[in-house]
């Protein structure tokens, strides 16, 4: 499989139309489209084999354990969205991490930062594919686990992209040896691209997994190592926080959008209803008779994010902990709030709190997508929270922890104009899953999958799927088109419009402020690698133009409904690879 590509500089902006781009990969039997070339070519070796596409996210999911370590991971939480591609229902499998017994409500009103022990929850990835697996899986566990054994045990090349990172972090990473020990290069110089990364503590415990089960990560030796961990960083994790936890299989939210089904995650994920919301509004607009760069099209969707995202921070949490309202994905709650926007002027976005007291004034995820030659789909996000989580391996165990505490509301009861949130849904609490903004997302119509989506970004990540699918259906992007057009984000407070190509749209900043929103400035943007086959081998330099704050990286697949041919599209914000066959 070959992807035809470009030479020519890309220059992408809101204000001038995008110049020639490389187009998307093209397969007709399986794709799999996701940030780590090495984890993409794991995911294809599985379809190759006669894995169905939970086997190759299973497969995928622990390769990035290895390839990633930015988000990839065994010690963090996610949430998979699998199509069956038949007459059954679309399923989500929620493996959250899930707050330690020993906290409470006040646990971190006095904490300043994240990169602690105490902001680790109990991980869920593990038993999250392995539900997945046992409700779809065809192929052997083990065989799905080994992949990822053979490439921590032998190492694998670094791209430039990964060299970068792993310099980085390391320079701002001093007081943990542990993590110097697993990810600096063994002669203490720099990485660099080319160079292998092994990891054997990872390869042990990958092997461990794949031999004993799903059990060997939450119970025995593993656990005890997690636990010592804790017992040594003054974290809350203990070995029957390990051995209780359980991931969930829930029913997608499920909404309409100009004739097409969109699926995504339920609560605790905010993703599905934020998305199905915002969705629902912008749907009594004509937004193709706007134009996809206008301000009055960007204007609409700027209010339709600040109104769903004030419902987020109002109603959604754990649905074990608090009860979600059944109107926020209706059609008629969605007119309300449409009438309400005016379409000459932003809406303040504290005349939206209402009875959320505001407080005076004084993030790093990945996504993939998966598709099978029966039309099974998968949409998978998982996190360790920030970039490399809290910066903590298990000693002896080789993997990150995450450190999704901090997603939960530390500050009870303070909402602030620049961000925090303290609504009671997400406050903290034992066993309680905190609220996430992951969105693995896929559209059909008429039964059959027609895109799967999904970026990471934190609360940017709803944004980042809300544009893609309007690129898709009001706009007629082709895949790739839809994933390289820039990208607008707004989440209530603070109350600013970041979009990319900012710096090279000053007809359009002035339209939007002379509304009444507020922009920010952004800064340059940077250059990036894609990758121009499914082999992986040929790489070329494109500039990113002016891409700044980027927004995402959304690894997508769109499914043409009259030749059913697959179109991979690898997001070129970041390094990553669209493989099919």
């Amino acid at each position: 499989m070959r992807l035809i590509t470009c030479i020519a500089v890309v220059a992408l902006a809101f204000v001038s139309p995008c110049a020639a781009q490389p187009a998307s990969v093209e397969a007709h039997k399986g794709m799999v489209v996701c940030v780590s070339p090495p984890a993409a070519d794991v995911g294809v070796a599985v379809l190759k084999q006669g894995g169905n596409a939970v086997d190759a996210t299973v497969a995928v999911a622990f390769a990035m354990a290895v390839t990633y370590p930015p988000a990839g991971n065994i010690g963090g939480g996610g949430f998979m969205l699998v199509h069956p591609g038949t007459a059954k229902e679309p399923v989500v499998f929620d493996y959250r991490e899930i707050a330690p017994k020993a906290v409470n409500r006040e646990s971190f009103v006095h904490e300043n930062s994240a990169d602690t022990h105490k902001a680790v929850g109990v991980p869920g990835t593990v038993r999250g594919l392995e539900l997945a697996h046992k409700r779809f899986g065809k192929l052997p566990w083990k065989d799905l686990v080994m992949p990822a054994v053979k490439l921590a045990d032998e190492g694998f090349a670094l791209t430039q992209p990964m060299a970068s990172s792993l310099n980085s972090v390391l320079k701002s990473t001093k007081r943990n040896a542990e993590f110097t020990r697993c990810f600096g290069k063994p002669d203490a110089t720099p990485w660099k691209a080319g160079d292998k990364l092994v990891q054997k503590d990872l390869g042990r415990t990958l092997r461990k997994i794949a031999q004993d089960g799903p059990d060997a990560f939450y119970t025995g030796e593993l656990a005890e190592l997690l636990e010592k961990e804790m017992k040594a960083g003054g974290g809350f994790i203990t070995k029957e926080d390990l051995s209780a936890y359980k991931a969930v299989e829930r029913k997608p939210i499920h909404g309409t959008y100009r004739g097409y089904d969109v699926y995504g995650p339920p609560p605790p994920s905010s993703g599905g209803i934020c998305l199905v919301e915002m969705l629902n509004m912008v749907e009594n607009f004509d937004l193709k008779k706007s134009g996809r760069k206008s301000p009055e099209t960007m204007h609409v969707m700027v209010e339709a994010m600040r109104r769903a995202f004030c419902d987020r921070a109002r109603y959604l949490g754990d649905p074990d902990f608090t009860k979600i309202p059944d109107h926020l994905t209706t059609k008629d709650y969605a007119k309300k709030l449409a009438q309400q926007i005016d379409l000459k002027k932003a809406t303040p976005s504290a005349d939206l709190a209402g009875d959320i007291p505001l407080a005076k004034e004084s993030n790093n995820t990945t996504h993939f997508s998966v598709v099978d030659a029966n039309g099974m789909a998968v949409s998978n996000t998982y996190t360790l929270e920030d970039s490399y989580g809290s910066k903590i391996v298990v000693k002896g165990a080789g993997y990150l922890l995450n450190n999704e505490m901090g997603d939960f509301n530390w500050h009870p009861g303070i909402t602030t104009r620049k961000g925090q949130i303290g609504t009671k849904p997400n406050e903290v609490a034992p066993g309680k899953r905190m609220l996430s903004s992951q969105t693995p997302t896929i559209v059909a119509k008429d039964g059959k999958v027609l895109l799967v989506t999904g970026s990471p970004g934190s609360r940017t990540i709803i944004n980042t799927v809300f544009c893609i699918v309007v690129n898709v259906i009001d706009f007629d992007m082709d895949v790739q088109a839809a994933v390289d057009a820039p990208r607008l984000h707004h989440q209530w407070f603070p109350d600013v419009i970041k979009f990319e190509g900012v710096n090279e749209s000053p007809d359009l900043v002035k339209q939007l402020r002379e509304m009444g929103h507020k922009i920010d400035p952004g800064k340059k943007g940077e250059g990036i690698t894609i990758r121009i086959d499914d082999i992986g081998k040929s790489t070329i330099k494109l500039p990113l133009p002016q891409f700044s704050p980027k927004q995402g990286d959304a690894h997508s697949i769109w499914i043409d409904p009259k030749t059913g041919i697959l179109h991979g599209a690898a997001d070129r914000r970041i390094d990553g690879k669209a493989a099919g066959y």
